[in-house]
């Protein structure tokens, strides 16, 4: 083929990729007003699971399990336009997060030929990997992060006097910034991964700075959770630190 003809070839695949994206934006903003009510807004209810696991903590005497009777938000939308311009680009949204393994797929199909077979084994892992990472992570945030966050700043206040108030747009850039952010953090896996493939890392790094890690960690659950009760701070320790070990894992001993 010539460099017309790979040309062409990748062009066919980008509008195939293209048109995927556009089927599915427009299925999910069909289907968006259940998805924003029974998905989206979810962790705005007592209802959610995690409210629930928390209510049963304690009833069981949990003394460290957060408080959640009761707990309940309530939005507002302040711009005439808002509802309107995230209906459009959540359906967006949402859609290149269900379609991208089958967009990365399709580009793969162009890619591949261009590689060794050893070069095709190590990149299909990588990639089942790193969207089994990826999606993890999503969900740490949706059932883990996100709720212990909402629980915490909805009901923080600086003065009595000042009561929260909190707009559709506040609430959709903060949920969707920390699903895709924790989707990106679980990658930290993948990329040790590259890096011992590529003879830059081993285990040996994580090891010396495990107890460095440790505490950097938790300051970093702190930062993402700052409540003040052990049981938040250490629900979203773990998951951090199972990535940390993880990573470690997959590096050469030496």
């Amino acid at each position: 083929m010539t460099f017309w003809d790979h040309l062409d070839a990748l062009r066919g695949v980008l509008f195939r990729m293209g048109a995927t994206l556009l089927v599915a934006a427009i299925a999910i903003f069909c289907l968006m007003p259940r998805i924003f009510d029974a998905v989206i807004l979810a962790p705005c209810h007592g209802s959610f699971p995690l409210y629930t696991l928390f209510d049963r903590l304690a009833a069981l005497g949990g003394e460290t399990a957060p408080d959640t009777t009761g707990f309940s938000v309530t939005l507002i939308n302040t711009q005439l336009a808002s509802q309107f311009f995230i209906h459009l680009s959540l359906s967006f949204q949402l859609a290149l997060v269900v379609t991208f393994p089958l967009l990365v797929y399709q580009l793969w199909g162009f890619v591949a030929p261009a590689l060794y077979p050893h070069e095709r084994r190590n990149a299909s892992a990588a990639f089942v990997f790193g969207n089994i990472l990826f999606y993890l992570g999503m969900a740490t945030a949706y059932f883990l992060i996100f709720p212990l966050t909402l629980r915490f700043l909805a009901g923080y206040q600086l003065s009595a006097d000042i009561p929260n108030t909190i707009t559709l747009d506040s609430y959709m850039d903060n949920f969707m910034s920390m699903l895709f952010v924790m989707g990106v953090t679980f990658e930290i896996p993948l990329l040790a991964w590259a890096l011992g493939r590529l003879g830059l890392m081993t285990r040996s790094f994580f090891t010396r700075y495990r107890r460095h890690a440790i505490v950097l960690l938790v300051i970093a659950a702190a930062v993402i959770t700052p409540t003040s009760d052990p049981f938040t701070l250490t629900a979203v320790f773990i998951p951090l630190y199972l990535l940390w070990e993880l990573s470690a894992r997959l590096l050469p001993a030496k």
